[in-house]
């Protein structure tokens, strides 16, 4: 859409609710973040490809990924550009020797293989002003159940000050195994707190 503007943005968090499952993108700087809410098949795959974990047979986002590097192109980055009756829409920009491709996406397959590369992560601020929520308010709510934009129950993002500072290779190590362990028993609530935490400890 002509004239939109995009910010740059991350992957904040991914998180179990009452009302499912959800990935929170947050804008670089901001006080917000906008919660979509993502199907189980999709948040397993975004938490596999968060945490970096390895697969004996690639996943479908894999497989995009590979089929694109196969045709020698690459992702140059995803759009969240639309939000409309309640419906988000993403798209994926793909970087080849003819210039830029658009494909339309869903966001969850969107975040799915940008968290795998890497890759930028955009989100136009028409979004973020109609479906942004305070990270405060994310932090918060942890208890409640009510409807998803105003009162759903997320899970507080880990704090830099909660972390240890590494001990080991053994200490990633071991929180890799729990990772795999919590996505293989569909904890994604778990899931999500190892890999900010593996984050933290890597970064």
């Amino acid at each position: 859409m002509e004239g939109q503007t995009f910010v740059e943005a991350t992957i904040w968090t991914v998180a179990q609710t009452d009302q499912g499952n959800v990935v929170l993108v947050r804008p670089k700087g901001s006080d917000l973040a906008v919660p979509i809410f993502i199907g189980q098949l999709e948040t397993q795959s975004i938490l596999i490809g968060m945490g970096g974990v390895e697969v004996p047979r690639p996943l479908t986002h894999d497989f995009v990924l590979n089929v694109v590097a196969a045709m020698g192109g690459s992702l140059a980055r995803i759009e969240i550009h639309d939000l409309r009756e309640g419906t988000f829409y993403a798209r994926i920009i793909l970087r080849t020797e003819g210039g830029e491709i658009a494909v339309d996406a869903r966001p969850s397959d969107a975040i799915g293989i940008a968290v795998r590369v890497a890759c930028p992560v955009l989100i136009s601020e028409s979004v973020v002003e109609e479906a942004g929520i305070s990270i405060n308010l994310v932090a918060g709510l942890q208890g409640q159940a009510e409807p998803p934009r105003e009162d759903a129950t997320y899970p507080p993002p880990a704090s830099p000050g909660d972390a240890k500072p590494p001990q080991s290779e053994s200490s990633i190590s071991s929180l890799r195994s729990e990772l795999e362990r919590a996505v293989a028993v569909e904890d994604y609530e778990r899931a999500a707190v190892i890999r900010d935490r593996l984050k933290e400890l890597e970064g």
